[in-house]
């Protein structure tokens, strides 16, 4: 008996949850998010969202290259202070390969994300 009930109020949250939706006027944006008129009155930007992913990507990969920096940075200040000490020396030594092998990557993966979003935006605006 209770499971009955139990699904009968189920049931009718769920079925008035979707017979109830009241109509929702969004900002009306085209397939490629162009603004219409209420985007332009609410002052969204009118920027293609390809551009703004390839933005996104260049942040992320400038941050990433100034880590880059510092690996390479703490690398060397280390082989400064080392003062002879062997261990010391390679340690930073390998902080500074580390470090070069990653802005290599990270300059790697800039070029393929830049030529692939050029691609992508130029093939589509046709």
């Amino acid at each position: 008996m209770k499971f009955s009930v139990l699904l009968t109020i189920t049931s009718m949250i769920i079925v008035s949850a979707f017979v109830l939706v009241l109509p929702v006027k969004a900002a009306n944006l085209d397939v490629w998010g162009n603004q219409t008129e209420i985007g332009n009155q609410i002052g969204l930007g009118d920027r293609d969202p390809r551009e703004m992913i390839a933005s996104i990507i260049n942040i992320i990969l400038g941050f990433l290259g100034i880590i880059a920096v510092v690996i390479i940075l703490l690398g060397g200040f280390k082989w400064m202070t080392a003062g002879g000490n062997e261990e010391k020396v390679e340690e930073s030594k390998k902080l500074i390969k580390a470090g070069i092998i990653g802005l290599v990557i990270i300059l790697a993966a800039w070029a393929i994300a830049t030529f692939v979003v050029n691609s992508l935006v130029n093939v589509t605006r046709s």
